[in-house]
């Protein structure tokens, strides 16, 4: 369990950096200013994706709760998206209208984690099967 805990951590810790700077890189080459810091964003998918896989990873292992795992990653998701709403409120609501750059500049870490920390859900659920 522990190489499969290493694996993830360096997995999305791959995935965080080079995403990051590349997205980072990409605004400031085309001069986008975006009205919320996006190391922020990233860091939140970062550490709430690790926690849900190192959860998902722990909770595997018990037999009373894996056959609840898929209802458990389900509101998890609900969970990260009500989060993710509160500590970023004053970005996505306080402004009419956020350009097209900066909704973009939410969307993309936000497909990228969670596509991520899907396989890792998906390869644990099937573990087991």
């Amino acid at each position: 369990m522990s190489k499969q805990l290493f694996f993830q951590f360096s997995i999305f810790f791959v995935l965080y950096f080079t995403s990051f700077f590349l997205h980072e890189f990409t605004l400031e080459k085309l001069e986008i200013e975006i009205a919320f810091s996006l190391k922020k964003v990233y860091l939140f998918h970062l550490g709430f994706s690790l926690l849900i896989c190192v959860n998902f990873t722990i909770f595997s292992t018990v037999d009373k709760i894996f056959h609840q795992l898929g209802f458990i990653y389900l509101a998890s998701i609900f969970l990260k998206i009500v989060v993710f709403n509160v500590i970023f409120y004053n970005p996505i609501f306080s402004k009419e209208n956020l350009d097209f750059a900066s909704r973009i500049s939410f969307f993309i870490p936000m497909i990228a984690f969670l596509l991520t920390e899907a396989v890792f859900v998906v390869k644990i659920l099937n573990k087991k099967v």
